[in-house]
């Protein structure tokens, strides 16, 4: 039964191995992660149009971004599932950094909006959120597209490679995602500092869900280029490791970060008065924009009521 597995899938027979069934538990948590994902996904499409807190809501469209950088993390395990081959090596080396850089940024992004916040400050605009999110991913997309590049066009250079350079390359061209959790770790340190306590306990998910990243980069990072040779396990732990790490970590942001902010949003929309513990409400004219636009969409706005009220007084004087 194995060995027919094997020779009818070829590259993915790590999908139906009996003997290492990390391929198959690894594809079974993906597949979980990416349902659980696309719902969660949906849930704050759906709060978009409920939560009326300026302050939550402009920074729902990064968290958006975010959970599709999940996505693309669950989804990505299955590249490291198959074989590495001509086909699987750009993707892996293309996309584990940029999808990691995405994640990562919107979580900066979203402690730089925090450190203002806990200081009674006012926040940034969405768009404003959004566009450091994005920019700051952007330096790892041109890394990862000049590297690829590079490789293919010399002849495809991952398959003459040695298992530890491959693995050295790897490595060195993730420095810049490792430079972006230690940035968002110290940023999110910051958001304990502030008189409004409310939004510490964002700044606390961030914190702890870049801490534990960092733990598991750590120790995926020394069994992939020390633990593996020493054990003399190169390379045949090395997709196990990476792939490990990387479904690790995606379910980390689920459940240390996602989930909890998910649960704050949705006690605000519960809520018309704001979150216990708020003793810095943002100024009213953080709002106005969306209030005026609910309002024109209701045909309710002020204006608009001055104007109906307006017109019957107009003919009356005339008549």
């Amino acid at each position: 039964m194995y060995e027919d597995c094997v020779k009818s899938t070829e590259d993915y027979y790590f999908v139906c191995e009996n003997e290492g069934a990390w391929g198959i538990v690894l594809e079974s948590l993906a597949i979980i992660g990416i349902v659980v994902t696309i719902i969660l996904l949906l849930l704050f499409l759906f709060l978009l149009r409920r939560v009326q807190d300026c302050c939550l809501w402009n920074t729902l469209p990064t968290q958006i971004l975010f959970l599709l950088g999940v996505l693309g993390l669950f989804s990505l395990a299955f590249a490291f599932v198959a074989q590495f081959n001509q086909q699987t090596a750009p993707v892996r080396y293309f996309l584990f950094g940029v999808l990691f850089a995405i994640c990562f940024s919107c979580l900066l992004a979203h402690a730089s909006n925090l450190v203002k916040l806990v200081r009674g400050r006012v926040s940034l605009c969405w768009t404003t959120i959004l566009c450091i999110a994005i920019g700051v991913s952007l330096l790892q997309v041109i890394i990862a597209i000049e590297y690829v590049t590079l490789m293919m066009t010399r002849g495809m250079m991952f398959m003459h490679m040695t298992p530890c350079e491959l693995n050295m390359d790897f490595v060195v061209l993730l420095v810049y995602v490792l430079l972006l959790m230690a940035l968002t770790f110290f940023v999110s340190k910051a958001t304990f500092c502030g008189p409004c306590e409310n939004w510490k306990q964002h700044g606390r998910l961030i914190f702890v869900t870049v801490l534990i990243s960092i733990i598991i980069w750590v120790v995926w990072i020394s069994m992939l280029l020390r633990g593996n040779p020493q054990l003399q396990r190169q390379p045949q732990w090395d997709d196990p490791v990476i792939c490990i790490a990387l479904v690790t970590n995606a379910w980390v942001f689920l459940l240390l970060y996602i989930i909890p902010e998910l649960c704050i949003l949705y006690r605000s929309t519960k809520q018309n008065c704001p979150l216990p513990g708020n003793t810095c409400p943002a100024p009213a004219y953080q709002c106005s924009f969306r209030v005026e636009n609910q309002e024109l969409s209701r045909g309710t706005f002020p204006g608009n009521l001055g104007s109906r009220e307006a017109l019957p007084r107009e003919k009356q004087e005339r008549n």
